[in-house]
């Protein structure tokens, strides 16, 4: 009897690890050295471009041609720093949290489609979120949706833009492609 349910129990088990991703650090990975010493290490099939600058945009899936924050259809998430912050409320103002990371008035082009208008917001979640040893991020996470500009604002897809601000480090971590592994490769980050 014992030796069935030992046996249902490591079915069970295996079932479970298949179903959880590894974290990102159990693959190769290339440390990603950012602003206020903060180094993430990503998987090495991500490219990184603008290393070094206020926006690094890091490409983690199929993308065309990498341009920087706003490039539609291209999976990717974004590391701003204070240039970005500081006009990252419609581009009137910083970015603080209380409404989503938008640097322009008019609509911009969706991230999976250029020939549909974003529109980010309500938020759907908040809260702290580990960003290494030490720090916490202020997390928000904004429904949003892609409307046809032919059709009269007709919905035709949905994303979620996630965020993480560490005001003291004035670094902001932008994701409109719920990147698998993000939240990890973040949360193990190193601080130097």
């Amino acid at each position: 009897m014992a030796t069935r349910y030992l046996a249902a129990a490591a079915v069970a088990a295996a079932t479970l690890l298949a179903a959880v991703p590894s974290p990102a650090g159990a693959a190769p990975a290339q440390p990603l050295k950012l602003r206020s010493g903060l180094t993430l290490y990503i998987p090495i099939t991500w490219r990184v471009h603008g290393a070094g600058t206020d926006a690094v945009q890091v490409v983690t899936g199929r993308c065309g041609r990498p341009k920087g924050w706003g490039t539609p259809e291209c999976d990717a998430f974004y590391v701003f720093g204070p240039s970005y912050i500081k006009r990252g409320a419609e581009g009137f103002g910083p970015y603080t949290g209380k409404r989503p990371f938008y640097t322009a008035s008019d609509v911009q082009p969706c991230p999976s489609n250029r020939k549909w208008g974003e529109i980010v917001g309500p938020k759907v979640q908040r809260g702290l979120r580990q960003v290494g040893k030490g720090h916490k991020a202020a997390y928000n996470a904004w429904r949003s949706t892609c409307v046809s500009f032919s059709e009269s604002g007709r919905v035709r897809a949905r994303f979620t833009q996630r965020e993480w601000y560490l005001p003291q480090s004035r670094i902001l971590v932008v994701d409109q492609w719920n990147t698998p592994g993000l939240a990890g490769v973040l949360k193990h980050a190193d601080w130097r």
